[in-house]
């Protein structure tokens, strides 16, 4: 049982049940010989249980039978938790959790938000709260765009990638001005997922909006992945 599962139990009772739950389910999944396949494809970046993401999908429902909505509160105390432990799978589900229940959150949770993505940082996290936690607090808050600013600019690279990535999901709601303001601005990143993230932002946008996509390539001098990316669909 995960430890402050018990003091959390009066104040969060959904949290409790959840983390009650959470890891004798994964761990009964475990497969140590699959784990090591998963942990190589991740460059040995963190140790897994060898649960594959479908079962995953399976367990999280079981883990979730019956529970009502979680407040963000419990949010909080589950993601931070699943954080704590070490195998990936449950970083992967309060992922999913959060993207899930991502509208009982207020602006100051992207603080929570902010505390993942600078700890166990890798893509497979990184991506999921950027797109579909990250962005649709940004949505509905607009206030929040100062932060998406200060994170472009700052010195954490998952936190630049969040930034550039965080309106991915937003189709036609895309801001396409403060889209390419923020992959001109950081279009000589010498990392590659930095470069990855500035193509996959473009590549996407241009679902919605193909013309302003193949303009704004034409015009700026992006690295040769991010252009790649950018024209894949094009």
């Amino acid at each position: 049982m995960l430890g402050g599962v018990s003091a959390a139990s009066t104040c969060h009772p959904v949290a409790s049940l959840v983390l009650e739950r959470l890891e004798p389910t994964y761990r009964a999944a475990a497969d140590p010989v699959r784990a090591v396949a998963m942990r190589a494809y991740m460059r040995d970046q963190f140790p897994f249980l060898g649960v594959p993401a479908p079962q995953q999908t399976v367990l999280a429902r079981t883990v979730l039978a019956g529970l009502g909505r979680p407040s963000e509160e419990d949010l909080r105390v589950v993601a931070t938790s699943c954080w704590a432990l070490a195998e990936r799978e449950f970083q992967y589900f309060a992922c999913s959790y959060l993207r899930r229940y991502q509208a009982v959150c207020s602006p100051s949770f992207l603080s929570v938000v902010r505390q993942l993505l600078v700890e166990k940082s890798w893509w497979d996290t990184i991506d999921t709260l950027a797109a579909h936690v990250v962005g649709p607090l940004v949505l509905r808050s607009p206030e929040l765009v100062s932060t998406m600013d200060s994170w472009l600019s700052g010195d954490n690279m998952w936190l630049t990638r969040t930034a550039i990535l965080h309106q991915l999901a937003y189709k036609g709601r895309t801001d396409a001005g403060r889209l390419f303001r923020y992959c001109a601005s950081r279009a000589d990143h010498p990392d590659f997922f930095i470069r990855k993230a500035i193509g996959w932002a473009l590549r996407e946008y241009a679902k919605t909006s193909p013309s302003d996509v193949r303009s704004f390539v034409a015009a700026t001098a992006l690295s040769g992945l991010s252009r790649r990316e950018a024209l894949k669909n094009l």
